[in-house]
């Protein structure tokens, strides 16, 4: 099943916040993808937690990205198996918390495996796959399972095999875009072995796999397409918005476009009552996303109307709530399934743009004028989330670590430190943190 109108976060860890707790990354803390706002705050409960209760074995193979320091790593979130890199991706360092083994590379990359690291053989995305297929080998037909694939690809730096850049070579007149897609079909190629894998093993019919994508199109538009949606990748556009959603399950869900109004919210709600986890009140009231389970099951099932609530986050980070406040109509917007509510560019007050996304999906025509109690009526559910959220930002004043804690820990096992250029680096990191906007 295809859901046609599915929507994350315009970045990668506040889509991945949400994809656990089932509710807007804000409310998880997560408001940046660096200086310790990417920090899923320990008071949120997991999907993982969930289904490990429930008898589930989980295992997170990839990227993270939603907290450095040990006390936030998955393995405290619910993950029995962890397999990841730091950062938000292979290689990144940011001043504070956030930060990979130092060196690293998509190429032969040291990975965090349950605490300890180790030296991988081979392209990233490839040893990722390679080990939760090892991982899932060795659970099969004795529990059930959560294998959590997260990748880092496709992302700059454009780190490519050379035979999958090969396969675009030639067709595009900007050479990052054959980079970039070559990373892609990499990711394609994986996908396919794994489902033969499944099919071999004889559990393809009893195991859910679900691709989506994080965020809105990024070196994708290398290539000048982005299907007609307008915005990308840190925007509060469909184009930063909408997402891949597919879903596979033969014999057990039906084949078709799901075209209702749907989010990465609804992720935790659907998998649990697929699991038959039943959440407790505490959980049912951290969950602000729906079950589509009614979808999977006939994908022209009517669902009721909803409102999604989009901001790109990334003020500065000074604590103050003058600050966010001037940042609240900042690229920000509020959808229903009718109409899509933005304002790109506001600050303390809204430049709300309106437009008819049924009749207009690429956004190109500005009907607010024309229709004031559509803009009304979303504008108040926006100022209602913006009052809600306010007390849930607790990464804000965050105090990040002097070192990255994977550099710390890579130190220690292997030995070495940091060099004087490094210590340095950091310093000017700390200072140009205290003025950050964000612009990763």
């Amino acid at each position: 099943m295809r859901f046609t109108d599915f929507h994350v976060s315009p970045t990668c860890a506040p889509t991945r916040s949400a994809l656990l707790t089932g509710r807007h990354e804000f409310k998880n803390g997560v408001t940046h993808t660096i200086y310790e706002r990417e920090r899923l705050t320990p008071k949120a409960t997991t999907l993982a937690e969930e289904l490990q209760k429930a008898g589930y074995r989980t295992g997170i193979f990839g990227k993270w990205h939603l907290g450095d320091e040990p006390k936030y790593w998955p393995s405290r979130r619910g993950f029995d198996d962890m397999f990841i890199h730091g950062a938000g991706g292979i290689g990144q360092t940011y001043p504070g918390s956030c930060g990979d083994a130092p060196g690293n590379s998509y190429f032969n990359p040291t990975i965090l495996h349950n605490g300890r690291f180790v030296r991988t053989e081979g392209y990233c995305t490839d040893v990722f796959f390679a080990q939760a297929t090892k991982w899932i080998e060795s659970n099969k037909g004795r529990q059930p399972f959560l294998a959590w694939i997260a990748l880092n690809a496709p992302h700059a730096p454009l780190q490519v095999r050379p035979e999958d850049e090969a396969r675009y070579a030639g067709k595009f007149a900007n050479t990052n875009a054959a980079k970039f897609l070559g990373m892609v079909a990499n990711i394609d190629d994986n996908v396919g072995r794994l489902l033969a894998k499944l099919a071999e093993w004889g559990i393809d019919k009893n195991t859910l796999v679900i691709f989506m994508n994080d965020n809105g199109a990024d070196g994708g538009l290398l290539a000048n397409f982005n299907a007609g949606m307008r915005g990308r990748k840190g925007t509060p556009w469909i184009g930063g918005t909408r997402a891949a959603s597919f879903w596979r399950w033969p014999g057990r869900i039906v084949p078709g476009d799901a075209t209702a109004l749907s989010a990465h919210i609804d992720f935790f709600p659907t998998l649990a009552e697929l699991a038959g986890v039943k959440l407790s009140r505490k959980v049912q009231r951290q969950v602000e996303g729906r079950s589509v389970v009614p979808l999977l099951e006939s994908p022209s099932t009517p669902m009721s109307d909803r409102v999604l609530i989009t901001h790109v986050g990334r003020w500065p980070k000074d604590g103050k709530t003058e600050t966010r406040e001037n940042w609240k109509f900042k690229g920000c917007s509020v959808r229903n399934t009718r109409w899509h509510l933005v304002s790109p560019d506001g600050g303390r007050e809204p430049k709300w743009q309106l437009f008819d996304v049924q009749t207009d999906p690429g956004e190109k025509t500005d009907v607010a004028a024309a229709n004031p109690e559509a803009v009304g009526l979303l504008a108040r559910s926006y100022d209602a989330w913006w009052i809600d959220v306010q007390p849930m930002l607790v990464n804000e004043s965050a105090k990040g670590p002097r070192m990255n804690p994977f550099k710390e820990l890579y130190w220690k096992q292997f030995g070495g430190g940091p060099t004087p250029e490094l210590l340095e680096q950091m310093e000017t990191g700390r200072r140009l943190e205290k003025q950050a906007v964000g612009t990763k």
